[in-house]
């Protein structure tokens, strides 16, 4: 499964002295963007090909405060996706200090043509990095509508 590690920094902290909401999106967008990268799906790889990942929803369930100090750890699974991948369901969860699920994070995504500003399904590197992520254990296959 695919995860990165991060610290809390005091800028992501609100008057409350927790995790601002906003920032929870923040750790799903890096972790994702990590995975792509460490599986050869760059930036500049998605400008060379005029693709890149758009969202049509994201939500977050809060479970735990996170506060300074704590040390988390956040993964990235796909629940859901078209045989094609030209749309997917991807899931992050958020564990503190190395046991305690602190947030679920779902999205809903498809594929952009960046020069026509279409959907279209994402070129055969793209499959393949997607075939190598962890499905989890509710994962299904969606039809295209």
């Amino acid at each position: 499964m695919y995860k990165k590690s991060l610290e809390i920094r005091w800028s992501d902290l609100d008057p409350n002295l927790h995790l601002r909401h906003s920032v929870y999106y923040d750790f799903g967008a890096y972790c994702r963007m990590c995975f792509f990268t460490d599986h050869g799906i760059s930036t500049t790889v998605l400008l060379a090909h005029h693709i890149g990942p758009i969202l049509f929803r994201e939500e977050c369930v809060f479970r735990r405060e996170i506060q300074f100090g704590d040390t988390i750890e956040i993964n990235v699974k796909i629940k859901k996706a078209t045989r094609d991948y030209s749309r997917w369901t991807m899931g992050h969860e958020i564990i503190k200090n190395g046991d305690k699920l602190s947030a679920l994070i779902t999205i809903d995504g498809a594929w952009l043509n960046t020069q026509h500003r279409k959907l279209v399904a994402p070129p055969p590197f793209i499959v393949s990095a997607l075939d190598l992520t962890d499905k989890g254990e509710d994962f299904e296959w969606i039809e295209k509508k």
